[in-house]
């Protein structure tokens, strides 16, 4: 007696499954290329996302010790922040202008000084040559197209600034909005997340704004002490770079130590020293201070997220790659690696959702 056979599905069944998978890879990589086409575009809407983080932080502290409503402290905390920058421009404004001029005419003597001690000659004569482009119209067009490449920073600096208004004023509907993208068994999920990684974001611009001012401050007062021409441009240069990690106090340090190559060996080792000596006490004294609730973001993992984010999109994905990081990061400890049994993975701002457990 022949034993039965086992049931199988019917092959338009099997068809079906396949077809499905096959539009689902599909999808996904139409997916992957659309947002590769539109990095530029998410690159600003993330960095309109740093700015309402900060207005939103400000208003929070007005709503919590001053008697300013939450209805009117976003408005405040930005004409703050413009009445702020409008007096530093006052006071400090004319100084500063004269002082990068300054810097502007010093550094192509300091550059073609450096390149004269290593035997190259004027860096700044062979910069055409360098950059592939002679004298002549061909130049000028370059610099027609650097010109243009400003005014596009510009404008992007201004439509973030806007989006970032727009996005602080009232975060919970862009929120929301993001996580109905997902299953409805996820929300309260995706939702979690979303505010973690939110509040490791404002934990980390804090610690950074703070160590940006102690920086500049640090830098611009050495630089006046050691007698460099421009300190306080120097210093507001340094402060300002060292908003990227790693990569932006070398670059921030840089122009103070051209400049110092101008006047003799003994301010550029002066120069350098006081660099050495800010950027130790920063990281050994300063972050650990201010940024002791902040997500720890492994080094190594830090770096290669500015590399990369810089080589693919620029000088915007280098400013972006650091924050960009720390969502990553704690959204992937949110979403995957705490639900690991016997894992301990605490997240700044974290709180308890379903679907999301603590060790």
């Amino acid at each position: 007696m022949n034993e039965p056979s086992r049931w199988q599905w019917p092959q338009t069944f099997k068809d079906a499954d396949f077809v499905r998978r096959v539009l689902i890879v599909i999808g996904l990589g139409a997916l992957a290329l659309l947002v590769w086409y539109l990095a530029p575009v998410l690159l600003l809407a993330f960095a309109a996302v740093l700015v309402a983080v900060i207005l939103r932080a400000l208003a929070e502290v007005l709503e919590t010790r001053t008697p300013i409503s939450r209805r009117w402290s976003l408005t405040v905390a930005g004409l703050a922040i413009l009445i702020g920058f409008l007096a530093v421009s006052v006071l400090f404004g004319a100084q500063m202008r004269a002082q990068i001029a300054g810097i502007s005419e010093q550094l192509p003597s300091a550059i073609n000084s450096f390149g004269r001690e290593l035997g190259i000659g004027d860096l700044t004569a062979q910069l055409p040559q360098m950059m592939g482009v002679g004298t002549g119209a061909s130049f000028v067009a370059r610099l027609a197209g650097i010109g243009v490449a400003v005014l596009g920073g510009l404008a992007d600096f201004l439509l973030v600034v806007i989006a970032g208004v727009f996005i602080a004023s009232d975060p919970k509907i862009y929120r929301d909005g993001l996580v109905k993208l997902f299953p409805p068994s996820q929300y309260e999920r995706i939702r979690g997340s979303l505010d973690a990684s939110g509040e490791a974001l404002k934990l980390w611009l804090g610690a950074q704004l703070i160590a940006m001012t102690f920086v500049g401050v640090l830098a611009a007062l050495g630089l006046w002490l050691i007698g460099l021409p421009s300190p306080f441009a120097l210093g507001l240069i340094a402060g300002l770079l060292d908003f990227v990690p790693f990569v932006g106090p070398i670059l921030g340090a840089l122009p103070a130590v051209l400049i110092a190559s101008t006047v003799d060996g003994a301010t550029v080792l002066w120069t350098i020293l006081l660099f050495t000596v800010i950027q130790q006490l920063e990281s050994n004294v300063v972050f650990p201070l201010v940024g002791r609730r902040m997500v720890s973001l492994p080094p190594a993992l830090a770096l290669f997220a500015i590399l990369a984010t810089g080589v693919l999109f620029g000088p915007l994905g280098l400013v972006v790659g650091f924050p960009l990081g720390v969502v990553v990061f704690v959204l992937v400890q949110q979403l995957s690696v705490r639900e690991t049994p016997g894992e301990e993975t605490p997240v700044p701002g974290a709180k308890e959702t379903p679907g999301v457990t603590s060790a």
